[in-house]
Formats: C-alpha cells, sequence, structure tokens
C-alpha cells in the first residue's frame, strides 16, 4: 500500500502524472484551462491511486503544525501578529483564497466514471477525493466564512466563473455530505499513519461538527442557534464511531513520565493513538525543522507559555493550582512541582536534560530563546545537535484519538448529556495518563473561579469549564487553539497580557531547576560582578540604548514582554478579509465585515 510521506512515488510519478493530466488555476477567478481525460489514469485501479496520492499535499507537513500555534492566546513570542494589531492588517495582505487544489481533486471526481473499474474500487477513490475536498473546504471556512461552493471543474465559459460566495449552512452541508460519503466507502487500512481510512473520516467529521456546532451557538450573529444541536449530535455520534470501532487507545506506554511526550518524539508514529501524522523517514531524507523553530534565538517565533496558561494545570492530586495558597508568589523551581505531568513533558523544568554531543546535560529554560521562562519542549527532541536546520527525526501528529475523545465530551457537554460514564472515559483516562491521582471518574460539581474569571465569565457549567480546560492543556501547540478561541467566540483572550514567571528578586541569581547551579539574574542596573554561567536579563524600563525594552515585570513582579505593543480584539478578527485582489477581480465576492 502507498505510503504518502515515505516513499519516492509522491516525488516523482506524482508529478508526472499531474503533468499529463491536471492543469490547475491558483485562483477561483482566473480562467482555467480545459484538461484531457486520460484513460490510463481513469481506465485502472492503479491510474486511480496515483492520481488520489496527489491529494494527500492537502495535508499540513509536519513544519505547518510545528507552526500552527504561532498565534495564540497562551504564548507569548518574538513580535505581535500584525493581524492582531490595530491598523496593521488588510484585505492587501490577506491570503489563503487560493483554489488550485480544488481543481485537481473536483478533476477526479468528475472523470473518475470508468467501467472498467469496479464499482467499489471507484468508489473508494471517491470517498478520499471528498475527503479531501471537506479537507479543502473547512479551512476556507473557518479562515472566511461563506465561500463558493465548487462541485466541478469551470470551462472558460462557466457561468460560475465569477459567482459570489454561498452561505456557511450551505458549505457546512456539503462538507458533511462529503463526509458521510467518505467515512461509507473508503476502505484503507493502515498501520503507518499516513493514509486516510473511514476512522480518519469520522474523526475528521467530529472536529467540523463540534466547531460548526459551537460557532453557531455562540456566535449569535448569524443566528443559527437552532441548528447548533443537531451538528452537536453529529459531532457526538462521529467520535463515537471512532471510539466504539476504531481500535484506538490512549497510548500509557512509558508510564505517566514519559506516555504523552512519546506521541511527539518517537520517529515511528504510535499507532495506538495516532491517527494521521506526518510522517518522517531518515531514508529518504524526510526531516523536519521542530528543534530548529523551537529551540532557536534567531529562527522562528520563540514561542514561550505565558503564566495565566500555565496556572490552568492542575495539582497532581486533582485540584486547582490556583486554590494553593500564595501560588502567585511561588518562585519556578516551586511551582512547578506537583502538577500534572503533561507540564514537565510541555516545558523546560525540573530534572530536564538534553544530548549535547556524547553527554546528557541539565537544561532549564535558557532566556536567549523564552521570554516568560516556560520554553516549550513538547514537539522537540532532546538532542541538542538537531537544533539547527532541518535534522529532526520525529513524525508529528496530525490527528490523534485524545481529541476525538475531547470532541466526544465537549459535545456532549454542550448537549447537557455528559454522564459520568462518558466523563471517565475521556477527561479521566487522559488525566489518569497524566499522572492525576484525585478523582477522574466523575463529573465536577463546583465551577473553577480561576477559569471563569481569566477565560470563560460566561460558563458557569463545571463540566464544560473543566473540558476547556482539558482540552487546552491536552492539546497544546497542536494547533488547535486559535480555531478553539474562534468557535467559543472568546477573541478578547487574545488581549491577555503575556505574562512571564515570578521574580523573587532583582540582582539575585536563579537556580531554575535546583541542580546547584545558578542559571538566570533579572536587573534594573547591570551588576559591577557577574557570576559565570548566568545569563543576566534587564528588566529596565529603557535599555542601554534609551530604547523600550520589552522584557519588563509589572506590579506582581512577573516578567512581561511586549506591553508597549498594543494589541485590541476587533470582532472583525472572527474571519480574515477577501484579498484585495481578488475582489477586484471578482467584485461578486463581497467583503467580511468590519474590512
Amino acid at each position: 500500500m502507498f505510503s504518502l510521506k515515505s516513499t519516492f512515488i509522491r516525488q516523482s510519478v506524482i508529478l508526472l502524472l499531474l503533468s499529463l493530466v491536471i492543469v490547475s488555476c491558483k485562483k477561483l477567478d482566473q480562467v482555467p484551462q480545459d484538461t484531457a481525460l486520460n484513460p490510463a489514469v481513469f481506465g485502472s485501479v492503479d491510474g486511480l491511486q496515483l492520481y488520489a496520492n496527489s491529494f494527500y499535499d492537502n495535508l499540513p507537513d509536519a513544519g505547518a503544525v510545528v507552526r500552527a500555534d504561532a498565534m495564540s492566546d497562551y504564548a507569548a513570542r518574538t513580535s505581535v501578529p500584525d493581524f492582531l494589531r490595530p491598523g496593521a492588517y488588510s484585505s492587501r495582505q490577506s491570503t489563503g483564497w487560493d483554489w488550485t487544489a480544488l481543481r485537481n481533486i473536483n478533476y477526479f471526481i468528475e472523470n473518475n466514471v470508468s467501467p472498467k473499474v469496479q464499482l467499489a474500487k471507484r468508489q473508494h477513490f471517491m470517498g478520499l477525493a471528498r475527503f479531501f475536498r471537506a479537507w479543502f473546504y473547512f479551512d476556507k471556512l473557518k479562515r472566511f466564512g461563506d465561500v463558493p461552493w465548487i462541485n466541478k471543474t469551470m470551462k472558460i465559459d462557466d457561468p460560475d466563473l465569477y459567482k459570489g460566495r454561498d452561505s456557511r449552512t450551505l458549505v457546512v452541508d456539503s462538507i458533511l455530505a462529503d463526509l458521510d460519503f467518505a467515512s461509507k466507502n473508503i476502505t484503507t487500512t493502515d498501520n503507518t499513519r499516513s493514509l486516510i481510512t473511514k476512522y480518519t473520516a469520522y474523526a475528521f467529521k467530529s472536529r467540523v461538527c463540534l466547531f460548526e456546532g459551537t460557532f453557531r451557538r455562540y456566535h449569535t450573529e448569524y443566528s443559527l442557534q437552532s441548528t447548533a444541536e443537531a451538528l452537536l449530535t453529529q459531532a457526538a455520534e462521529a467520535a463515537q464511531q471512532v471510539m466504539n470501532n476504531g481500535g484506538f487507545s490512549l497510548n500509557t506506554a512509558g508510564g505517566t513520565d514519559k506516555a504523552y511526550r512519546q506521541l511527539f518524539t518517537s520517529q515511528t508514529p504510535v499507532a495506538t493513538e495516532v491517527i494521521l501524522a506526518a510522517v518522517v523517514d531518515p531514508t529518504l531524507g524526510i526531516f523536519n525543522d521542530a528543534n530548529w523553530y523551537w529551540t532557536s534565538a534567531t529562527y522562528g517565533d520563540r514561542l514561550s507559555f505565558i503564566r495565566t496558561f500555565v496556572n490552568t494545570y492542575l495539582n497532581i492530586d486533582g485540584t486547582p493550582f490556583t486554590d494553593n495558597a500564595g501560588y502567585r508568589t511561588l518562585p519556578f523551581a516551586q511551582e512547578v512541582k506537583g502538577r500534572d505531568k503533561r507540564l514537565q513533558q510541555t516545558i523546560r523544568m525540573g530534572n530536564y536534560t538534553r544530548l549535547n554531543g556524547a553527554t546528557q546535560q541539565a537544561a532549564p529554560p535558557v532566556f536567549s530563546y523564552t521570554y516568560t521562562g516556560y520554553q516549550p519542549i513538547k514537539l522537540t527532541q532532546d538532542d541538542a545537535s538537531m537544533d539547527g536546520g532541518s535534522r529532526n527525526t520525529n513524525s508529528i501528529p496530525i490527528m490523534r484519538y485524545a481529541e476525538v475523545l475531547l470532541n466526544y465530551a465537549e459535545a456532549k457537554a454542550e448537549l447537557n448529556t455528559l454522564t459520568d460514564a462518558d466523563w471517565n472515559i475521556t477527561i479521566g483516562a487522559l488525566r489518569r495518563r497524566a499522572g492525576i491521582t484525585g478523582n477522574t471518574a466523575t463529573k465536577p460539581v463546583v465551577a473553577d473561579q480561576y477559569l471563569k474569571t481569566n477565560y470563560f465569565p460566561a460558563i458557569s457549567d463545571a463540566s464544560l469549564l473543566e473540558i476547556r480546560r482539558e482540552r487546552g492543556i491536552e492539546l497544546a501547540f497542536e494547533g488547535f487553539r486559535f480555531s478553539d478561541i474562534i468557535r467559543w467566540k472568546r477573541g478578547e483572550l487574545m488581549d491577555q497580557t503575556w505574562n512571564g514567571f515570578y521574580v523573587p528578586a532583582l540582582n539575585v541569581p536563579i537556580d531554575l531547576n535546583e541542580d546547584g547551579v545558578l542559571d538566570v539574574c533579572f536587573y534594573t542596573t547591570p551588576p559591577a560582578t557577574q557570576v559565570a554561567g548566568v545569563t543576566y536579563v534587564s528588566v529596565a524600563d529603557n535599555l542601554s540604548n534609551g530604547t523600550v525594552n520589552p522584557q519588563r515585570l509589572n506590579n506582581a513582579n512577573e516578567l512581561t514582554w511586549l506591553t508597549t505593543v498594543q494589541r485590541k480584539w476587533d470582532d472583525k478578527y472572527y474571519l480574515y478579509p477577501i484579498p484585495e485582489t481578488d475582489r477586484l477581480q471578482n467584485p461578486k465576492l463581497g467583503q467580511n465585515p468590519g474590512w
């Protein structure tokens, strides 16, 4: 069976095939060229397989997943994205209105009709094509809202070539029709986790339905609240198909200290939990640059958790960390102790070490990389030799069983039908895998005030609050966060202060991992003498050259970053603008509100 990410077919035969049978238009509003049917492709299973392999290029590669949370509420970064800066982003900067992949898929669907191929085989490949059309359109829906629904290839005189946009209800109904067809007709079996199976389709349907169901519930300006329940029901049903019949389970190999992070550091996808992955293959020269992106002072966005979010990680006994007396003034080495074990598998802390040359060395947070002190490790490998360039040998999950459990739990909570049994096999199971020892078998009954105050003031349901907590922690840095903020209508979270850990005193070096070696010292006036090996960080209002210092302390003695750069959420940000050049070519597209 063909494996997309681990053979040369994708790099050679596919390109030759597509050059023969596909001439795509880059934009919907560009004039497409006619293509000629190639009987050698559509008249045999091998030909259909070769063509269908091209659809896999629509999936995000490892680099895209690694960067997918670069704009999120829970992470500080080198600079504020233009999208969030008032007046810095407009339809002239907007991108994403590209339709090349869609024409490729529609061409296949139209021409996959040869009687030389058995109907069941043709339906299988049709299911793959329709899965990828659904994937394509879900990305467009999240980004732009209403978009034109195109289910055919267009000729130069097609009256729909310059049509306007269709409603999101039509687009969503069409996406779900494609996914229903895909889940019923795809027959692929796969242990490489690089291919689409019927359970990939069910898992993706749970994602789509949860997104749209909650979007309609909370975005009341669309007047679609009455349709939310049906979508949430479909989300739960699709997730349950995977849970009951997919054969997946949470990875527990390595115990609570290692099982979670193993999912992101393994070269071979952990097939028990990973449903779909961007697979590396060093023998074919296929690597990724996760270490370079996450462990570089000059490359990447230098994402670092903010303290407000780190506070949401529970104590190991299942109680809220923010119920601890004096939690606000705990130094870093103390605040990270005794917590949900996903924290130690997500950031540098405690006795974390990395291979440097031939030796394993202590690796506390490094302030030439991190702005807040909470330096991520989740997607990286613990080998310094991989820090520069595309050298990583870890496959990166695109879809995991854990997400399916979260989708199911959230949909059931939104429907007010979540039971203790549901909780136990979803949120409870995730927390047990994370080493949490408190009650994980029954739903909570008391709403956490920290979550209400800092994240979801309109939510009083204790279970729903905890599910949202769990989703943020379990899926951190996997590319879900901004979409979740959009569907929950909580854009204001993007305005949160980028705060870091508590600094007990200035001009006093700190041992961040309690190994007896001093690591960092914060100051306003440069000390006369410096300790060798300590990183000195200014938190003065201005730097020595007179420029404003982006690294400061707030009134609570927490580090802060870039507080002088304005971020102000505007409700127009729930959708991206239609790019100006495309609107000029097709005025019927209109523009999204506020842009």
